[in-house]
């Protein structure tokens, strides 16, 4: 096989391989992002992180919040649900960036598939 042809066939083998883990950890992170309350699912993004932020700024104790499943939950403490829920964003957002600074270091296919096992 021409040496050209088989750099590119090995390019575009790493550049596939690449994707998909990239894909895998996109899909690990907002897993992650996924809370649990009170019979609720709330996906923590910065906009729920805000909105809760600003309930508590106005001295709010307690909220009614619709879930993932378009569900009314009850928020009694939303102090602590607001520290929960930053718990949760950050520990997804830094284990994403941990993952992904080591898969875009990687340089190799037996590198990137060795990572993810």
């Amino acid at each position: 096989m021409d040496e050209r042809l088989e750099k590119a066939l090995e390019f575009s083998n790493y550049m596939v391989t690449i994707n998909n883990q990239k894909r895998l950890l996109k899909e690990r992170y907002y897993e992650n992002l996924i809370y649990y309350f009170n019979g609720g699912q709330f996906t923590v993004t910065q906009n729920l992180i805000s909105f809760c932020q600003v309930l508590v700024n106005r001295d709010q104790d307690s909220t009614i919040l619709i879930d993932d499943n378009d569900l009314p939950v009850e928020i009694e403490d939303l102090e602590k649900f607001l520290d929960d829920i930053l718990d949760v964003y950050w520990t997804s957002a830094n284990e994403y960036y941990a993952e992904y600074e080591k898969l875009r270091k990687n340089r190799s296919i037996s590198g990137l598939v060795e990572h993810n096992e």
